[in-house]
């Protein structure tokens, strides 16, 4: 049976079986979409090191490098990391909801 490759890409991996085949940091499940996210709030590199200890800061300057290169695969991901986020909660308020007081 074939397998799909794992790609890599300057500390970035896209491997089947890891968070979907999403881009993630080398050797972490943190994807690069989590990092663009950071981003977006207006956090900087240090700061999202401290979120993401684990992260250096070429791990994270890479990410951002991979998103700045594949716009749209990343907007993508954050669309739907947003419409799983959005269908969660509906889910939880239409539970919560239905719980006696």
């Amino acid at each position: 049976m074939a397998t799909a490759a794992r790609l890599v890409y300057s500390h970035v991996t896209k491997q089947p079986g890891v968070r979907g085949g999403k881009a993630c940091i080398d050797d972490t499940r943190i994807s690069v979409a989590d990092v663009v996210a950071l981003l977006k709030q207006g956090l900087g590199d240090r700061q999202i090191i401290e979120r993401y200890p684990s992260l250096n800061l070429a791990q994270v300057h890479a990410a951002i490098s991979y998103y700045y290169e594949n716009p749209g695969e990343l907007e993508a991901d954050l669309a739907e990391d947003d419409d799983a986020e959005e269908e969660h909660e509906g889910r939880k308020a239409k539970y919560l909801s239905r719980r006696p007081r």
